[in-house]
């Protein structure tokens, strides 16, 4: 089933506007503007909106991510917003990098409500959640509030510690922290004959891991998939990716899932993932595919 995904009503974010390659957006009080290469048409808001923002990115000369914040001066480099969804209550600390990012990717939303759900329908006690390339943890979190047992991995130990903040902003702990090479520690689980009841993977279209190995989306992932469906309990699991590769179509999520896990049009889910702005424009932001027993 083919299908798209959006926030849910958040009282501490929102998507204001976008085009003109920005987009604008709410986190808690502050207003934030920032880059946006899928936002190729007008925006919405007038130009004195967009001058409200009380951040700014700009890109360094000659470079696609690097550049700096311009700050007004009400405006701190960290703060920390709340995400109440039913039982899944979390909170984030939120920054500024020379990479656009803050530190949370909010059209997750919808998976990070998936996660949870899913943990809980779990048959066994204490199920066993593996997060790759996990980054600062909301998704780790999501598994971890419903009572799982997880392993949160990512290859930069800077975005582990940033992670445990949120953790122990959310008043959660228990979680297993590990700075490694995804690759690489899947297939050791596999040799090991690990089993897990839950998979999250959200994989960048190119990364290093801690010793310089070498990620490339489109060389690595089938491989990776493959590992993936020989960790996963075959009677009692749920199984999520996302992607935000430009031009990587949700089509490949469908061929490798259906090879790869043997799994019908009609036992998973797939799709794009989009935040939608004040004009109701839809806003695309990634690809993803999710099952579960």
């Amino acid at each position: 089933m083919y299908s798209f995904l959006t926030t849910g009503t958040w009282p501490d974010y929102e998507l204001l506007d976008a085009g003109n390659f920005e987009k604008l957006e709410r986190f808690g009080q502050y207003i934030l503007a920032r880059p946006e290469p899928q936002a190729i048409w007008d925006p919405h808001l007038p130009a004195s909106e967009w001058q409200r923002a009380h951040a700014t990115f700009t890109r360094e000369k000659g470079s696609q991510e690097r550049g700096q914040w311009k700050l007004k001066p009400s405006m701190p480099e960290q703060w920390v917003i709340k995400y109440d969804q039913g039982d899944l209550r979390l909170r984030f600390r939120l920054g500024l990098s020379s990479f656009k990012h803050v530190g949370l990717f909010p059209e997750q939303d919808p998976n990070w409500r998936f996660i949870f759900e899913q943990t809980k329908k779990r048959r066994a006690s204490t199920p066993r959640v593996l997060n790759l390339f996990a980054y600062t943890g909301a998704a780790t979190l999501a598994a971890r509030a419903a009572g799982a047992d997880v392993t949160h991995l990512d290859s930069v130990k800077q975005v582990n510690f940033w992670a445990r903040d949120n953790m122990e902003a959310s008043g959660i702990d228990g979680v297993r922290w590990l700075v490694e090479d995804a690759m690489k520690y899947v297939r050791r689980e596999v040799k090991r004959g690990s089993k897990y009841q839950g998979l999250i993977l959200d994989p960048p279209a190119y990364g290093r891991g801690p010793n310089g190995e070498k990620w490339q989306l489109e060389d690595e992932l089938n491989e990776m998939l493959k590992l993936c469906q020989q960790l996963l309990d075959p009677q009692d699991h749920f199984f999520l990716i996302n992607l935000y590769s430009l031009g990587f179509s949700a089509l490949i999520l469908d061929n490798l899932t259906t090879a790869t896990f043997g799994v019908s049009a009609g036992q998973r889910e797939i799709g794009e993932i989009y935040l939608h702005d004040q004009g109701q424009r839809k806003l695309p932001l990634g690809t993803f595919c999710r099952f579960a027993t």
